[in-house]
């Protein structure tokens, strides 16, 4: 099977807390410097094709004007969910923000989890897939603009977008309002895990500094500028794009009848740690399949706000949101990290932890307190420091957990929870200054 290869020419920028001793590094907190895709059954169809609009047509024809209704019904028939980490049914977002006046949409690609590539190989292979989602959309809405925030650490990305958009504007000589058309907006979010953060994004798209605040209502029903805001990721915007050509029944032809369709995944190259590899599975693939031999290894699922697997815990599972929500793990947004031979998960989850404390946006108490103490405690424990303890570690988790402006003290409560529960034994050998690996 072919496949595609891109480089990024990614830029070095993250914040760092400073906690003390260190420990190896052995994970990247930078974007891939290259991704690999490989031809999957829809999304990732015309990857070989490359990148143009001319390829895109001929292989998939121009977009069906529907009008909100007709979106509505198929969407919700297909079942599509948000593929940004939430998984949050898309028919119901559109409902809400339908209800609304002065409509704004938003195609997010600040691609802020360092180990995810799923929405920059869409932007560099397919980035049409992505814009003919959010156009027809925005169209039915009547929404007169679509922003789209790529991200400064993959300027690749935004080069991409900036010339899909172009070939659009050729091809259709747009920019008359009579046309009916959107016009695109092109913003640039900051290199932070957090800049892909809903509240985030629409604080950058008013021209605040990117990064996430409290909110008390959705941004369906206010977001930008209080205006009920469409906001979904790249692959969100695609898989819409591939319901509304093939319909919800001919979306259906993949994926289970629970779950139709497909989702993307970031993994790891097996030789290359510079290089994130994305492929397509069809919800209901067994995991072995996805995986290979690596299927009865440790894996981190969902990135770094994600959940642990034990060591063979996907050996008789399918990529299935609900299948692994009933074994307490958690998809997220579809980066699966194998552990390597060798790595210990405690250091690993204590690197994660260090990097994502220093990530936050510092502007409440858990993220500018409780994350760098947990992370100090996490340090420890990778450390065999036997100054620290079980109930330490687990009071810092309860204290930033849903305490936050926003879900990231949530996320790294989750990664440490489940490390806890996960590899327990491991977890006890640390306590007293040992390390099965």
């Amino acid at each position: 099977m072919g496949r595609a290869d891109v480089a990024l020419e990614p830029t070095a920028a993250e914040r760092r807390y400073p906690i003390g001793r260190s420990l190896p590094r052995t994970l990247r907190t930078d974007p891939p410097a290259q991704v690999v895709a490989t031809p999957g059954p829809m999304l990732l169809s015309s990857v070989l094709d490359g990148p143009s609009l001319q390829a895109h047509r001929e292989r998939f024809g121009p977009m069906p004007r529907l009008d909100l209704d007709a979106i509505l019904e198929s969407v919700s028939a297909a079942a599509v969910v948000g593929r940004g980490g939430a998984g949050f049914p898309f028919a119901r977002k559109l409902a809400a923000v339908a209800a609304g006046k002065r409509r704004a949409v938003v195609v997010n690609l600040a691609e802020g989890e360092p180990a995810s590539a799923k929405d920059t190989a869409l932007a560099l292979l397919a980035p049409h897939q992505i814009l003919d989602g959010a156009e027809v959309v925005a169209r039915a809405l009547h929404t007169t603009e679509v922003h789209v925030v790529t991200p400064a650490d993959r300027p690749a990305v935004g080069d991409a977008i900036a010339a899909a958009i172009a070939e659009r504007a050729s091809s259709s000589g747009r920019g008359r309002a009579h046309r009916g058309q959107p016009r695109w907006k092109l913003h640039t979010a900051a290199p932070a895990f957090v800049s892909g953060q809903a509240r985030a994004v629409l604080e950058l798209l008013a021209g605040r500094p990117g990064l996430p605040v409290t909110a008390w209502a959705p941004e369906a029903m206010s977001g930008l500028h209080g205006r009920p805001t469409l906001l979904s990721n790249a692959e969100t915007w695609a898989q819409v794009a591939a319901v509304l050509r093939l319909g919800a029944q001919g979306y259906a032809a993949h994926g289970t009848a629970a779950e139709p369709g497909t989702t993307l995944l970031t993994l790891p190259h097996r030789r290359d740690p510079d290089t994130a590899v994305v492929v397509e599975a069809a919800y209901g693939t067994p995991w072995a399949d996805v995986l290979g031999t690596d299927v009865g290894r440790p894996v981190l699922l969902g990135g770094f706000h994600g959940t642990w697997a034990a060591a063979g815990a996907l050996a008789h599972l399918t990529v299935s949101r609900d299948e692994l929500r009933a074994h307490g793990l958690a998809l997220g947004a579809g980066v699966v990290l194998p552990l390597r031979l060798g790595q210990c998960p405690v250091a690993v989850t204590g690197e994660i932890v260090d990097y994502l404390a220093g990530q936050s946006a510092r502007r409440c108490g858990p993220c500018r307190n409780g994350l760098p103490a947990l992370a100090t405690e996490v340090r420890r424990l990778a450390l065999g420091d036997t100054a620290t303890s079980w109930s330490r570690i687990g009071d810092l988790v309860g204290l930033v957990d849903k305490r936050g402006a926003c879900a990231h003290p949530d996320g790294t409560a989750r990664l440490v929870r489940s490390l806890l529960t996960t590899f327990d034994d491991e977890v006890v050998l640390h306590l007293s200054g040992r390390c099965s690996r």
